[in-house]
């Protein structure tokens, strides 16, 4: 699958503009809409866990043309997220959680296309870090079923 990674940086570009809001939204959102989640962050500082994650967020968008150095830092996360208890259904329940707060930021700049390109980034993002967990793509549990 070949990303559009043009639409990925402009849209990531505008995103970055409000990195500490977004970062707050995600985390309102993922807590939210799965509770479940929340006491994987019980003993987790959550400012230093926002700026950590636009921290990957930034990589991941910086590295979209380096494949190769984006694939080893991907499933090296993927594995010391094992060591957080994350198991492979929670990557939906992150990914969605993410889109929403992507659509917000960007208002009416979340296009349809824009959408896409992020849900294809997504599973990406999601299949390196499901092999550095050492879990097959086809182990998630799809949430809602």
């Amino acid at each position: 699958m070949a990303l559009n990674v043009e639409l990925l940086e402009s849209s990531f570009a505008q995103i970055k503009v409000n990195s500490l809001e977004v970062t707050k939204q995600f985390y309102t959102v993922l807590f939210t809409d799965y509770p479940e989640v929340q006491p994987l962050f019980a003993n987790t500082n959550m400012e230093k866990q926002r700026k950590q994650l636009f921290q990957s967020l930034v990589f991941t968008v910086n590295n979209l043309g380096k494949p190769d150095v984006l694939s080893s830092a991907l499933r090296g996360l993927g594995t010391r997220h094992t060591q957080y208890g994350v198991l492979p259904q929670h990557y939906p329940m992150v990914g969605s959680s993410l889109l929403k707060t992507f659509e917000v930021s960007l208002g009416t700049a979340w296009t349809s296309d824009v959408q896409q390109a992020w849900t294809e980034a997504y599973e990406v993002v999601t299949q390196l870090m499901l092999e550095g967990a050492d879990c097959s793509p086809e182990s998630l549990i799809l949430t809602g079923e």
